[in-house]
């Protein structure tokens, strides 16, 4: 009787909790010839278009969800009055999208079991296991067409000239001369083979003699070293439940296949493999 009772107290307090929302859900927003729209609706329909009204301003997409489900609710109502629902070919795309509105639903619910902040804290917790550290520099540079012109500015740099002052003025660079030819931080592998070699030999303050690349001739200064800092959990914590749901999604897909006795019907059956032939016994004297 106690757990009865209890059971229906836990009942009584889920429903509590859960009503407001279902109300929401019901609250009717447009009529369109009788037919109701309601919030759920609109819901709906935003889920099914998607980045087509992502990016729109609050006001304006419910505007536009509202005249795309009274075109929809109308065109619907005209359909059906004209029997294009009756049809064989409408049955089969009807009972398609039925079987793939199913397997959405499942895979979105049963994903989001796989999702769970542990299953992600872990995964990023293993991943920074196993990340080997990666060197980074901060380095700025004077690029210039000709050896001439990059012996001339190492040879200012050399006598005291700020290297900041003298790629401002000199270096040819679009993105970094203005900017003194600052590089900010980049790892070996962002930069062509002989820059990013020359760059990574160099000690913090040092500066490089020419160097040449299919840019020009460059003068390198080291600003400085570090390792790579990794990202925060937070940081990568949506891309990490993503990878979450899309695994457990493949995995119920395959588990799916594994179970099932899949027959292809249009091709022919392969052919049994044959039996090795036994040797027959030689005879006796």
């Amino acid at each position: 009787m106690v757990l009865s009772r209890l059971a229906t107290l836990s009942l009584g307090l889920v429903l509590a909790a859960t009503a407001p929302a279902l109300a929401q859900q019901d609250k009717p927003v447009a009529k369109v010839d009788g037919i109701i729209i309601t919030e759920g609706d609109l819901k709906l329909a935003e889920d099914d278009l998607g980045e087509r009204t992502a990016q729109m301003p609050e006001d304006r997409k419910r505007e536009e969800l509202i005249n795309y489900l009274v075109d929809l609710k109308l065109g619907a109502k005209t359909a059906a009055a004209a029997k294009i629902g009756d049809g064989p070919e409408f049955a089969k795309r009807l009972a398609y999208n039925r079987d793939k509105l199913l397997l959405d639903e499942y895979l979105t619910t049963e994903a989001k079991k796989a999702a769970t902040p542990e299953a992600a804290k872990k995964l990023f917790e293993d991943t920074v296991k196993a990340m080997k550290p990666e060197e980074e520099v901060h380095a700025r540079h004077i690029l210039v067409p000709e050896e001439a012109e990059a012996k001339a500015a190492l040879a200012r740099v050399k006598k005291g000239e700020d290297f900041a002052k003298v790629a401002a003025e000199l270096s040819k660079d679009p993105g970094s001369g203005k900017e003194g030819g600052d590089l900010g931080w980049f790892a070996k592998d962002r930069m062509v083979p002989e820059f990013a070699e020359a760059a990574f030999k160099l000690e913090k303050g040092q500066v490089s003699e020419p160097v040449k690349s299919q840019f020009g001739w460059h003068v390198i200064k080291l600003e400085d070293k570090r390792s790579k800092p990794l990202p925060s959990f937070d940081e990568v914590k949506p891309q990490i439940d993503q990878y979450l749901v899309r695994k457990a999604q493949q995995d119920l897909i395959v588990a799916l296949r594994e179970k099932a006795k899949v027959e292809r019907l249009d091709k022919p059956a392969a052919p049994a493999t044959p039996a090795p032939a036994t040797p027959a016994e030689p005879k006796k004297p």
